[in-house]
């Protein structure tokens, strides 16, 4: 199979100044793409959400190797398939992981708790899980994203980076159980453990925060309460079934407490917030990325007079093969209505637009859709 020709959005340097829709750090450019090696699939893009894991690369929260091809939350349709996969079938549909796991690690024996050692080496390096790189600019390397680059027309993932899922389930609905629902929906059943009868409240209403309520109330055992600075989001969480929803200061004023708070907002205050909304004998999980530099100031003596427990949770703790299926399932029942997560739909071409909304926090989750049909139609 030769190589292809496929149009992405290129990040060539990071730290550029907003408004983003005026410096422009993300070009769409052609590049070429390698057929996929030992292990690995051709997937065409279908649908790709902007998140906030991109956003940080973006605006250099996060330092990845460049230029790079963001995107990590993705669904579409096997193209091809490279030697050594057996169990994927050319026009599958499949959501697109960003944490793949080699099943063999120590970190891959502990149920989803810990990132798998050599996934989490290969995102850091802009590979795929071989050391490979798939992506080409004029004969040189571009870099992967977290392994699956989906904001592109098409993707070279290791089959490890991919869950296949029925084509019942609509593109715009798998791409977002690989990242959105995946850590906030993971967040509450297999870090928080949300059990019958428990209310739970969630700090920070983006798309995972979003997800995570939206799980809360298909389980549907006690309250569930959103908390967020603005009050459209606040309002979208009521229309989603939420039994309440406060401003911050709101709900700590008031003395709002659970015995479980999902943080998702990857701010410091929102986790002090978080911690001070946790009822004593609770569970905090922080799910939210900070910039690394950002620190939160909290009273030990709470945690100990309270017998509190704060976790941190990546990917939602969870086993992607295991748990997508999970999701998807629910969202076929009927419980779990993923799409409404949308707030709004791009082409690839509006993605600087899409990163001012997302760092000023209007948006819940925007999607990025592609053209339909095969490579060369």
């Amino acid at each position: 199979m030769p190589e292809m020709r496929i149009r992405a959005a290129v990040l060539e340097r990071s730290g550029l100044s907003r408004p983003f829709a005026e410096s422009r750090p993300l070009s769409i450019r052609e590049l070429e793409l390698d057929p996929p090696g030992p292990g690995e699939l051709l997937i065409r893009l279908e649908a790709a959400g902007v998140c906030h894991s991109d956003l940080s690369v973006v605006n250099g929260s996060r330092l990845r190797p460049m230029p790079m091809v963001l995107g990590h939350e993705g669904a579409g349709v096997v193209e091809a398939i490279g030697p050594s996969v057996d169990d994927v079938a050319v026009g599958e549909r499949v959501v697109m992981v960003f944490l793949p796991r080699c099943g063999e690690c120590a970190a891959c024996r502990t149920d989803g708790k810990m990132a798998c050692i050599p996934g989490s080496a290969a995102n850091g390096n802009g590979t795929l899980m071989s050391g490979a790189r798939r992506l080409r600019r004029n004969g040189d390397s571009v870099q992967h994203h977290l392994g699956v680059s989906a904001f592109a027309t098409h993707a070279v993932v290791d089959r490890r980076s991919v869950v296949p899922v029925g084509s019942d389930i609509p593109a715009e609905v798998a791409a977002l159980l690989g990242c959105a629902v995946l850590t906030g929906g993971g967040a509450v059943i297999n870090a928080g453990r949300l059990a019958a009868g428990q209310d739970i409240i969630i700090v920070g209403l983006g798309g995972v925060g979003m997800a995570s309520l939206l799980t809360a109330v298909a389980l549907g055992h006690g309250d569930v309460i959103g908390v967020d600075a603005l009050d459209e989001k606040l309002q979208r969480a009521r229309q989603l079934g939420a039994t309440a929803a406060y401003a911050p200061a709101e709900a700590v004023e008031g003395g709002i407490r659970a015995p479980l708070v999902i943080e998702a907002a990857g701010h410091p205050r929102a986790f002090e917030t978080a911690v001070a909304l946790t009822a004593p004998g609770g569970t905090t999980v922080t799910v939210g990325l900070p910039d690394p530099a950002d620190r939160s100031s909290i009273s030990p003596l709470v945690l100990t007079a309270e017998a509190r427990t704060i976790l941190g949770s990546y990917l939602g703790s969870a086993v992607p093969s295991r748990d997508i299926p999970f999701f998807a399932d629910l969202w076929r029942a009927g419980r779990l209505p993923v799409e409404q997560l949308i707030s709004s739909s791009i082409d690839l071409d509006h993605i600087n637009e899409a990163m001012d909304g997302l760092a000023d926090g209007t948006q819940v989750r925007q999607l990025i859709r592609f053209p339909q049909g095969r490579s060369g139609d």
